[in-house]
């Protein structure tokens, strides 16, 4: 069994006011153990002693994409699960997209780990167009994309939440008329074949279930929904088991989304 799993840690873990909540996040990916694990906002951790300190202590491999403007993105990787090849997408992400393709049981499968603009729905269509793009030229049939993809989950009706919020992060989330709740980038990432493996194997599951923000930890700048996704290509679908948001204990505490984890019927090879 594969485990794969997406996180964003808000700023590599650390708070302006200076609390430090890395072993609080570690414990989470510890006790989850991950085969794949695909972080986003990784602040400081382009400096190889943090990025390094960090994969060792959850005992894996890193593969980081720096950001253009945000911050880093990174994808690691269990021994032993075997990196065939790793990279970024080559695209002026704000943020970035890190790319890793590693041996499964079933043949080569590549991973995108990325976290889309937060401030503009037409940026974020035209970041998951890019994301489209590379894995329509992947040259595996199992593909896997996940990350924090700041987009609300276009089969729900977010009109009563959104109206709640502040102004200022109710504009992330409308199109220009200031009325239409702004879904197309993961709409743009269903309609060119990826699946959302949530939707997908949730069964009875709740939409409240679903949601990723915020936590605990806080998050003004959130209403209850689901930000962060697991996109496959088709021939990964069958093989997930199980898709689910992970909450309790210190993932309460440790940031301000919740992970999500899917356990897909694959071996290293």
């Amino acid at each position: 069994m594969l485990r794969v799993m997406t996180w964003n840690i808000r700023t590599g873990g650390r708070d302006s006011g200076g609390v430090d909540r890395t072993d609080a996040i570690v414990r989470v990916v510890t006790d989850l153990r991950p085969d794949l694990l695909l972080l986003q906002e990784l602040r400081g951790f382009d400096r190889p002693d943090t990025l390094g300190g960090f994969a060792g202590r959850v005992g894996m491999r890193p593969h980081l994409a720096r950001a253009c403007f945000g911050q880093p993105v990174a994808v690691l990787v269990r021994p032993p699960l075997r990196v065939l090849d790793a990279g970024r997408v080559r695209r002026p992400f704000h943020h970035a997209a890190a790319r890793v393709r590693v041996a499964t049981s079933a043949g080569p499968m590549t991973v995108l780990g990325t976290h889309l603009y937060p401030y503009s729905g037409g940026r974020r269509r035209m970041e998951a167009d890019w994301l489209a793009t590379a894995v329509r030229r992947s040259p595996d049939s199992l593909a896997l994309l996940g990350g924090d993809l700041n987009t609300l989950d276009p089969t729900v009706d977010h009109a009563g939440r959104l109206a709640t919020m502040p102004v200022r992060y109710r504009r992330r989330h409308l199109r220009r008329d200031g009325r239409t709740v702004d879904t197309r980038a993961v709409s743009r990432l269903l309609a060119a074949g990826l699946v959302d493996l949530w939707a997908a194997h949730a069964g009875d599951a709740t939409e409240a279930e679903g949601r990723t923000v915020p936590t605990r930890h806080g998050g003004v700048e959130f209403v209850g929904a689901r930000l962060d996704y697991l996109l496959a290509t088709p021939p990964v679908v069958p093989l997930t088991r199980t898709v689910r948001v992970v909450r309790g204990g210190d993932a309460d505490h440790a940031s301000d989304h919740y992970p999500v984890v899917a356990d897909l019927d694959l071996d290293p090879a």
